[in-house]
Order: C-alpha cells, then structure tokens, then sequence
C-alpha cells in the first residue's frame, strides 16, 4: 500500500515552451509552486498518517467503542473500500471540473470525516466516518499527484517536487505507528483523529493560495457501472469472508452474497470490455511486465500492509507491550519501507525489474518465517520477532520502487495514468480482501487452540464467538467466568492468541513466496501482443 514515487503515475500535463503575457511574472510563480508543494505535502502527510496510526490504536478501540473483532476488522476496510471506490472516477472528475477544485474540496471533506471519527461514540459511528475518510483521502491522492504535474511540469525542479512529497509520503508510513501509540499514551484515541482536523484547516489554506487550476478539456465521461459493479463485489466478498464465520460460509445467505459478488465481478467484466474508454483496461494484462509487476503489487497487499493491521494486537495483547513500546516495535516493520526503496531502485537498473520484484517478495516471505520462528521460540517476545519484521520490511522497500515504475513504464505513455489506477486499485483491493482473510484465518486459529485447550472442561460454548473475542485482544471475555478462573483462562488465551498469529505469519510467508514464483513466470513469458 506505501506509494512512493508515484510521480510516474501522474497526469501527463502538456506545457507551453513560452510565457503568455497572462503569466505571473517568476518569482511570484515559483512562490505559489513553493506553497502549493507544502499543500501537497501536508495532504500526503495526513493520508500516510492516516493509513499507519490507525491500526496501533485498534485494541483501545475495541475496549472503548465496546466493539468487537469484525467491527475492528470494518473501521480498517471502511477507509480502504471507499479509497478504492472513489480511484479511478476522481482523475475524471478532476480532469472535467478541475483539480484545484476537487483537492479543496477532497481536503475539506477529509477534516471533516476525521472530526467526526473523533466524535465517534460506537464503532458504527467510526465506520461509517472512516468510509467518508477514505473517499476523501483516496480523491486527495489522486488529485495531489495531477497538482504535483501541472505545477512542475518538467526539469530538476519536477524532480525535487516529487521527490520531497514521496519522503514526506513516507515519513507519515513510517512513523505512523509511533505517532498513534504516543497520542493515545500521553492524550486521547480521539486526537489520532483529530490531529488531521488542523493539518487540513492548513492544507486548505495553502492549497487556495497555491495551487493553480488545470483541466482537461477532452476530459472522458464518468464510467459508472463500471464503479459500480467493481465496488460491489469487493464489499460482497469482503462482507462474505468477514461474516461467514457467523452466518456459514454453506448457509443461504452466505452463498447468495457470494454469488452476487460474482455476478458484480461479472458485470465489471463485461462493461469494461465493451465501452469505449473504460477505467479498468484489460488489455493491459497481455502485457507480460505489466502483469509480473501487478503481481508484485497483490503479493505486498497479501501479506506485508494487510499484516500491520493485526500486528498491534499482537504486540499490546499477546505480548503485553503497552501503546508507546508497541508503536516503537512496529518501527522494526515500518522504518526498512524509508531506506530500502532507493536500493531497490538501483538494483532494478541493474538486475532488471523481472529479477528484484520477485526477489524482494522472497525476501518478505523470509521475514514472515522469521517472525513465526521467533514466536515459536520459549516465551514470545517482541525482539524474538523484530528480526524478521526488519526483514519483511526490508522486501516491501526492496519491491515497491521497482514495482510502480514497471507497471507505469511497461505501457505507452497515453497509457500511464489508466495503469498507475490499475496498480493502486490492486493495492486497495487485495488489501481490504487480506484483511477480511486474515482475520478470519486468526479467529479460526485461536479457536482451533482453545477448543484444544478447554474441549475436556466446557460444554455449551459457543467457539466462534469465544474466539473472535479472543482475537480482538479480550483475553478474560465474559463467558470465560463459566469455565474456569480469570487468571488461568488468560493464559490459556494468551497463548492461543500467540498460536493464531503463528497461523497468520506462515500464511505470509507462503501466500507471498506463491506469488514471487507466479510473478517470476509470468515476467519470463512469451511476450503477448498489446
């Protein structure tokens, strides 16, 4: 899900080789280009921000919300699905009505959603506001990078422009988790919310003074359906991996929100093969980097960012770290995204891309082993995983650079914005799938422990429900009173829950290492005619 240098996504942006009397004079221009780059900067900051603190604070959440694990699940994939809505139809509405415009209001709506998730006094709330946040954030996104390229349209002074931005984009990635843990141990959940409430009120004063409006005058039309259908069947099977554990994955419910997933895929399918410039051109797939790059893409969403979501229970609830201490365990995962991309990016000038994306997805793979030998090693510890979170991290650096200049640069450049909106729906759509997946894999495997554990002394338990609430970090849920003494049915929960998040770090490990080898072919096949 980390972005950096998108810059080869942007829009392209046609600029004239001479002033026109019109221009402001250049030092006055060079000032708004300097004002609209901190814009620029403060909204990636709030979007990086937003994705990285969020997950740290999640077991306060459970606890003070009084939700429970699917709910927890829901406030993540809220923000994640209605990003991946909101994608492809905000470059055409930007084109069309103008960007400057769309920012401003794309700025002012997310301040807005996250001072309502603040305000938030039960998770249905904070779902619902964090929706809101993620529409906004994902039309931030996509009109930052279009502001970005009409304002620096060429030269060194491009280059310095979305360099700056993509460090900024990373420092909100990398210190996320830090920034959430030490606001909720020094003030209140509220301001990891709230904080972006001022950072917008500044964005949008900057943006107004700064950034120049641009369109496109052969803007495309809207493709609806197209929106439509495609974000349907994510809600669809998200809702029917997250809910299934309830209802039956078998029962009647389950099987026709399943289907008509399917057929809203189906239907995706079919509009985007028949109209004349649609946002999903699958054309593209025949061309072979393209496709081993995607890949690379699926394969960080499948393990390495759906993972982060889960970590912090593991950190604060297994292994009993406070806020503060598990915000600086997640460093070790986050910190290796900021150094390793220009690594990978050399080595991807000299080994070829086709060779350090799947080996950077190998190298998460290791990672994820790592973290699953130390969780297996005595009493679990936070430094007995570090090791192979640094490591994991170190393969998500490692593959991303290489990943997002592939996909952008292995089609035409008419082409390049459709497949950088190919590339990060990807990202948000087997992001908001893993996450749903991996919870489901963790309740299962926490349930499979204690059923292990308690099958001889308790009768009538309703396992499923006993288990999500144990993954959720409640280790003494109520029903426990009827089974045993709190303190030994935290112990045993304790080490269920261990036991589950070893089940989630070898499904890492194996989905992401699956996907570097099918990457690797796939970069090794005849070449398809486009």
């Amino acid at each position: 899900m980390q972005i950096n240098e998108i810059e080869r996504d942007a829009v392209e942006v046609t600029s004239t080789a001479t002033k026109s009397p019109t221009e402001p004079p250049i030092p006055l221009r060079s000032q708004r280009n300097t004002i609209a780059l901190i814009a620029v900067c403060l909204a990636a900051m709030m979007f990086s921000l937003e994705i990285s603190s969020v997950p740290v604070i999640l077991p306060t959440l459970e606890v003070v919300l009084h939700g429970d694990f699917k709910q927890i699940q829901w406030i993540m994939n809220a923000y994640t699905i209605a990003c991946t809505t909101v994608l492809m139809a905000t470059g055409t509405l930007a084109d069309r009505f103008g960007r400057k415009r769309i920012f401003i209001g794309a700025i002012l709506l997310f301040g807005i959603a996250s001072w309502l998730c603040g305000f938030a006094w039960n998770s249905a709330m904070l779902i619902a506001s964090r929706a809101v946040q993620g529409a906004s954030g994902g039309a931030m996104l996509i009109c930052l990078v279009a502001v970005l390229s009409h304002q620096f349209p060429q030269g060194p002074a491009r280059a310095r422009a979305f360099s700056v931005w993509g460090i900024v984009l990373g420092i909100g990635l990398g210190f996320g988790p830090i920034v959430g843990g030490a606001i909720v141990a020094l003030a209140n959940w509220k301001w990891v919310f709230w904080i972006h409430v001022g950072l917008a009120v500044a964005t949008l004063a900057l943006a107004v003074a700064g950034v120049q409006e641009s369109r496109d005058p052969q803007a495309r039309k809207l493709d609806v359906w197209g929106m439509a259908t495609l974000s349907a069947a994510i809600l669809g099977f998200v809702w029917f991996i997250t809910q299934g554990g309830d209802s039956g994955f078998t029962s009647a419910s389950g099987l026709a929100i399943l289907a008509a997933s399917a057929a809203s895929l189906a239907v995706f399918h079919a509009v985007e093969t028949r109209i004349a410039h649609p946002m999903f051109d699958f054309s593209v797939f025949k061309v072979r980097n393209f496709s081993g790059a995607l890949l690379g893409s699926v394969g960080m969403n499948f393990s390495f960012w759906a993972f982060i979501i889960y970590l912090p229970i593991y950190f604060q609830r297994a292994l009993g770290e406070g806020p503060v201490a598990a915000g600086l365990s997640l460093l070790a995962y986050t910190l290796p995204t900021l150094v390793f991309p220009p690594i990978g990016e050399r080595l991807a000038l000299r080994y070829r891309a086709a060779t350090v994306i799947p080996a950077g997805l190998i190298t998460i793979g290791l990672g994820f082993f790592l973290m699953w030998v130390g969780s297996r090693i005595g009493d679990a510890s936070g430094l007995a995983v570090l090791p192979g979170c640094l490591l994991a991290g170190a393969g998500l650096g490692l593959t991303n650079t290489p990943v997002t200049n592939t996909t952008t640069g292995s089609v035409s450049a008419e082409r390049a914005g459709m497949a950088s909106g190919i590339d990060m729906s990807a990202r948000m759509i087997t992001l908001a799938i893993n996450i749903a997946l991996m919870g489901l894999l963790l309740v299962q495997g926490v349930g499979a422990k204690l059923q292990t554990a308690l099958g001889a002394v308790s009768a009538d338990v309703q396992w499923n429900a006993l288990a999500s609430r144990v993954a959720a970090g409640d280790l003494v849920p109520a029903q426990s009173a009827a089974i045993m003494s709190a303190e030994r049915f935290e112990s045993i929960s304790r080490n269920a829950l261990i036991h589950g998040f070893g089940g989630l770090m070898l499904y890492g490990a194996t989905a992401v290492s699956l996907l570097a080898v099918l990457s690797f072919c796939v970069f090794r096949l005849k070449q398809a005619e486009s």
